[in-house]
């Protein structure tokens, strides 16, 4: 028989987990775009080109489903009618390079089958124009002395670290990691042995573990915290290096002095700073006194001042990781080297997390390619702008889609009970930028489809309700009044921004007006939808008017 003339069927399984958090939601979603939950597609090996096509694209909007987060269902697919397209970079990226490795791996052979070579090229060519399509206007400073991270690269080559990277200082960024050399879709950037992956683990092999673990509440990071202001002094550390080449102060959001707090009047941002700064002042105060008094020779009080605390805590908040190792131990870490990478919304890097039983090592592999010279992002995960300056000191370039505001509604007068089958049944309900909705339609306007759906329940508007258009449509008015009017007022709380020159401002006060302008610029958006929405309401209203 000629096996060439053979249709041979491939099966295809990308499947939603049970174990999703949101596997509720992401099963009823599939099932209102006509997807098996359980992901099986089946292709055949003289399947044609059209129809190859179709099977990529089915998959891709599956994945775009399975690889969701909160706020990509909330802002996303809320209907039978549309395809489940493009809603945020990291979700696009999670969803092309989870096919991707779907087919790569597929058939269990090196020389595949043309069908799966097919489809796993033209996977690939998506991820190339998606990273194509992402421009970065970074300068490198040349001038910047990198003695310090040269060591520390030296130190974990010997200590047998694999990286296809090199360190570099970024304008307006600090440093950050640049690809030494052309880097593809599933290459190894990055390889770090678990051996000098700082854990919980070295805490225990000190004086201070027996002291700590007798105290009530102690968490494990709290103990690397506090093993981490009296290491960084140790000269006969094993991480001496590492403790070196970290920079004297991070300026973060909690270390803003009083003018940037200032400027932050009516935020988000000055709400998460106070907050934060609040409890660790209240935990510092709890702890550290008491400790240094009865145990001085293992806690001596001038490793353990409140300015070494702080400095303790940007350190584990934005250099940490949570690391799964070989034990199924889940397990915050430093992880010398892999600090240097920078974070973007549309990262290089996303899956980091899981030390690698065959090597005993964590890797780093790329999601989309990254040229020499480039530099090269992970995700610090999906965090709004507000925690980024908080805990990590920046505000990301680009948009960010998790710059989310959340609203504040009772709940209890609307009854969910009316409709099961909807997708929106949702606890909590958010805003974002508009700019980030293609629909803008009446009865859109740019807004998150739960929540209209929340505020026309709450005023009796149910899908199959008896309501006449006249009355729906002003039922709809009512609505974009009613938001406009909260938006206006958030507006008016953060008040008018005198015109500084920014050059001459402090580091945080110019990142405490970059985030008011941002987050100026977001509810904007919004208002201006709720202005437009009213005109097109008012337009149909005017229309039923006439004809009545």
């Amino acid at each position: 028989m000629d096996t060439n003339q053979v249709d041979v069927e491939y099966e295809l399984v990308m499947e939603l987990s049970e174990k999703d958090n949101l596997f509720d939601k992401k099963k009823k979603l599939l099932e209102l775009k006509g997807f098996d939950p359980e992901g099986k597609v089946i292709i055949k090996s003289n399947c044609s080109a059209k129809l190859l096509n179709s099977v990529l694209e089915e998959m891709i909007q599956r994945a775009r489903i399975i690889h969701s987060d909160e706020v990509d269902l909330y802002f996303g697919w809320n209907d039978a009618v549309h395809p489940v397209g493009f809603c945020s970079q990291r979700n696009e990226l999670e969803s092309l390079y989870s096919f991707f490795s779907l087919v790569d791996m597929s058939n269990g052979q090196q020389i595949k089958p043309k069908v799966l070579q097919d489809l796993r090229n033209a996977t690939l060519d998506l991820i190339y124009k998606f990273g194509n399509n992402i421009k970065e206007d970074v300068k490198i400073l040349v001038n910047r002395n990198l003695d310090k991270e040269k060591c520390l690269l030296q130190w974990g080559e010997s200590n047998g670290v694999k990286s296809r990277l090199a360190i570099a200082y970024f304008e307006g960024a600090g440093r950050g990691a640049i690809a030494s050399e052309d880097l593809e879709v599933g290459d190894i950037a990055l390889e770090i042995p678990a051996s000098v992956i700082i854990s919980e683990d070295f805490v225990h092999k000190t004086s201070m573990f027996p002291v700590l673990e007798k105290v009530e509440g102690m968490s494990s990071e709290t103990m690397l915290l506090l093993w981490s202001m009296k290491e960084k002094h140790n000269i006969k550390s094993k991480f001496k290096i590492y403790f070196d080449s970290l920079p004297e102060t991070f300026n973060t959001g909690l270390t803003f002095g009083i003018n940037a707090i200032m400027a932050l009047e009516g935020t988000l941002l000055l709400d998460e700073i106070v907050q934060a700064k609040e409890h660790l002042r209240s935990q510092y105060d709890d702890l550290i006194p008491s400790l240094c008094k009865n145990y001085p020779d293992i806690f001596p009080p001038e490793l353990y001042t409140w300015d070494e605390f702080l400095w303790a805590c940007e350190l584990w908040y934005s250099n940490s990781m949570k690391i799964m190792f070989s034990d199924g131990k889940l397990k915050t870490c430093l992880v010398p080297v892999a600090g240097f990478l920078n974070h973007s919304i549309s990262p290089h890097i996303m899956h980091y997390g899981r030390v690698d039983n065959t090597t005993n090592s964590l890797k780093f592999p790329l999601v989309r390619p990254c040229k020499a010279g480039e530099q090269c992002y992970l995700t610090y995960g999906n965090l709004s702008s507000s925690h980024l300056i908080t805990f990590y000191g920046f505000l990301p370039k680009g948009d960010n889609p998790y710059n989310v505001i959340p609203l504040d509604f009772d709940l209890s007068e609307v009854d969910n009970t009316e409709d099961t089958s909807r997708t929106s049944n949702w606890s909590t309900h958010l805003v974002r930028a508009t700019w980030f909705s293609n629909n803008h339609v009446i009865f859109h306007y740019g807004l998150p489809p739960p929540l209209l759906e929340h505020l026309r329940e709450a005023r009796g508007l149910f899908p199959q309700s008896n309501v006449t258009a006249q009355e729906n449509l002003e039922i709809e008015l009512e609505i974009l009044e009613d938001l406009q009017s909260t938006f206006d007022a958030m507006m008016q709380n953060l008040g008018e921004t005198e015109p500084l020159v920014r050059e001459n401002c402090d580091w945080d006060v110019k990142l405490a007006l970059d985030y008011k302008d941002l987050q100026k610029q977001i509810i904007s958006s919004i208002v201006n939808s709720c202005d437009a929405g009213r005109q097109l309401v008012e337009n149909d209203l005017q229309k039923c008017t006439n004809s009545g």
